[in-house]
């Protein structure tokens, strides 16, 4: 079922079996944070779809905006698999750089997260970078730092990650870097101590 935010119209893809035999469900759209609720209906040839504003517990997958063509949604800097395996290989902190990770919007907009080792996990539950925020899968995204490069993995999320409007299966990040995890957006910050 394809179902539109009513404040951002953001599209999204609903899978009709998380209405479980009740007639609605409350989500939260993922983009401007506007929840509303979806009506399970038998779906016409266009699926159609009542939308309110109610208060969040349920998430969605977002789907891309549509253009002319389908969108890319693996990242340009994807790796090979056996450049993957090399860098998982040489994973490790750079020695003179600090890496944190800052929440800059989202239900823990404020706080920061340090990176301490080569490969953090971030979820909701059992991650290294726990954040609150319901949208987000318990282990959804990973961070891996080898030497200069850190590289932003989606680990099979349900809500997927995004950069800027496009999801990313996998991207490089540097300096203040931003992506979107369920309905939180955070920074990649990288210091040199003086």
């Amino acid at each position: 079922m394809i179902i539109e935010c009513n404040r951002c119209h953001a599209r999204y893809r609903y899978d009709e079996s998380r209405f479980e035999g009740k007639p609605s469900k409350k989500v939260r759209c993922t983009k401007c944070l506007a929840i509303f609720e979806v009506f399970d209906q038998p779906a016409p040839e266009e699926p159609a779809v009542v939308l309110q504003p109610l208060r969040p517990d349920d998430t969605m997958t977002r789907m891309p905006e549509e253009s002319g063509k389908p969108k890319d949604t693996t990242s340009k800097t994807r790796l090979s698999t056996a450049e993957r395996k090399q860098a998982v290989a040489e994973l490790k902190l750079p020695a003179d750089t600090k890496l944190s990770l800052a929440v800059i919007s989202g239900p823990q907009a404020g706080k920061i997260f340090q990176i301490e080792k080569p490969k953090v996990v971030i979820g909701r539950q059992d991650a290294d970078v726990t954040v609150e925020d319901p949208e987000i899968s318990r282990q959804h995204a990973a961070i891996e730092v080898a030497g200069d490069r850190v590289t932003l993995l989606d680990l099979g999320s349900t809500n997927g990650v995004f950069m800027g409007d496009e999801q990313v299966s996998e991207a490089s990040l540097e300096n203040q870097s931003e992506f979107t995890v369920g309905g939180s957006t955070l920074m990649l910050i990288v210091t040199h101590p003086a």
